[in-house]
């Protein structure tokens, strides 16, 4: 029943503290593409793939216990800041859970900006189109984040490199 709430809690036991829901979707979405086995529904929204499949598993883990959200005021908005619990390393430790080895590429994805992670991921949603279907779909989307050409070459070649951290 709680085997995708453990799965969850696991990259946080692997990644530490992840500051912003916008990051946290986009680790997740990416984790997801470079087929670790997350199962969020995800659609297309103003800041590239998001799911509400994940953001009600995130709100159940923090009512449960397992993960404590943190939120600060950052000029004119809220910043979140979640972390594992000591109730939810200790389920973790009770809980058999058959996932690949997830430290090396949450750390990274977690190491990466926000801003880059949603370059990645909306690269990522559109990988069934050509290169250069793609490089228009984030200008034209995401015309306000300003990315540049050489942004999506390094969102194109840090693709190829977390693939590597999976271990499979």
């Amino acid at each position: 029943m709680l085997n995708e709430h453990a799965k969850l809690m696991k990259v946080f036991s692997s990644s530490g503290e992840i500051t912003g829901r916008k990051k946290l979707q986009k680790m997740i979405y990416i984790a997801k593409k470079i087929n670790l086995p997350f199962y969020e529904k995800y659609d297309f929204h103003f800041y590239g793939p998001y799911s509400e499949e994940l953001t009600l598993r995130i709100e159940e883990l923090c009512n449960l216990g397992f993960l404590n959200e943190m939120h600060e005021k950052k000029g004119g908005y809220f910043q979140y800041r979640y972390s594992l619990t000591e109730a939810g390393e200790e389920f973790l430790t009770n809980y058999e859970l058959d996932m690949p080895p997830l430290k090396d590429c949450m750390e990274d994805l977690n190491s990466q900006s926000a801003r880059f992670l949603e370059l990645v991921s909306t690269v990522l949603f559109f990988d069934t189109l050509e290169k250069e279907e793609v490089k228009e779909k984030v200008f034209t989307l995401k015309r306000k984040q300003k990315y540049t050409e050489e942004e999506i070459e390094q969102a194109y070649a840090y693709i190829e490199s977390i693939r590597t951290k999976v271990v499979q």
